[in-house]
């Protein structure tokens, strides 16, 4: 039982042959995966591929890279969308300065839009971050104290303080394939000593490609390869880190399960 708690179906390289994609990951053991949205372009798709399938669920949000073009994406519309029942999640939203292809207060404004949302419907805020660590606790801290809401870093690549501080927010941590990179060796050593009951893994697909697959496009049947990894990161049984981080999975996006027959 594996779970792809972050995968991008309807981008180029899956949307092509969604199917067999799909039909892959099961092949592998793969019970659920979560389809997310980074622009408001794709919400029709990306819940279209939830209906179709039972296995596939959605979030929508807009990525920090495309903050400035999506003014009018406010909270109020994001709760609207948030209510259809294979919605399950808010975002991707976040900050990434590394990029900076969004202004940085027009990312922090769609951030918090997005974090009102999370505190409105109780769905779990999915957050990218890349070089803005300070201001993306500053932020989560700040909201949080407000009214506190569920939320899980993805894709986690920050510092070790960085970590130890989201999962005193009560966050989940998300590991990718980058984990199993040779030049991952910071992000192997925080891996090892996370907290199992806060423990996710994602593809990120059709990006990171976990080894043994690197430099292919990546899908969401490579959960399988990076859960080995970590497995054996960790000193744990496959099996069982497979079923910590599917438990997991539903407790965090808990409408999944009251909509499944997830545990």
């Amino acid at each position: 039982m594996l779970v792809d708690s972050h995968c991008h179906l309807n981008y180029k390289g899956l949307a092509e042959q969604q199917g067999e994609v799909l039909e892959r990951a099961r092949a592998r053991g793969v019970t659920a995966m979560l389809n997310i949205a980074t622009r408001e372009s794709e919400w029709d798709d990306v819940l279209a591929a939830a209906e179709a399938n039972e296995d596939v669920w959605a979030s929508v949000g807009i990525h920090p890279h495309d903050a400035d073009h999506h003014p009018d994406v406010d909270t109020a519309k994001l709760v609207e969308r948030a209510a259809h029942p294979r919605v399950i999640g808010i975002g991707e939203t976040g900050l990434d300065y590394y990029y900076d292809k969004s202004d940085r207060g027009r990312q922090q404004d769609s951030f918090r839009r997005h974090i009102h949302a999370s505190q409105q419907t109780g769905l779990p805020i999915i957050v990218h971050t890349r070089d803005a660590e300070q201001d993306t606790l500053a932020l989560l801290g700040e909201e949080m104290g407000r009214t506190a809401f569920p939320g899980v870093i993805h894709c986690f690549t920050a510092s070790d303080d960085f970590a130890r501080k989201a999962l005193d927010l009560g966050l989940y941590i998300s590991i990718s394939g980058i984990v199993t990179f040779k030049n991952a060796a910071d992000l192997q050593a925080t891996a090892k000593w996370l907290r199992g009951d806060r423990l996710l893994i994602e593809t990120d697909s059709p990006f990171l490609a976990p080894v043994p697959h690197r430099g292919k496009t990546g899908e969401p049947a490579f959960v399988a390869d990076t859960l080995a990894f970590l497995a054996a990161l960790r000193g744990e049984e496959e099996d069982a880190l497979a079923a910590t981080t599917s438990a997991n999975f539903y407790a965090l996006f808990n409408k999944a399960a009251v909509t499944s027959s997830a545990p």
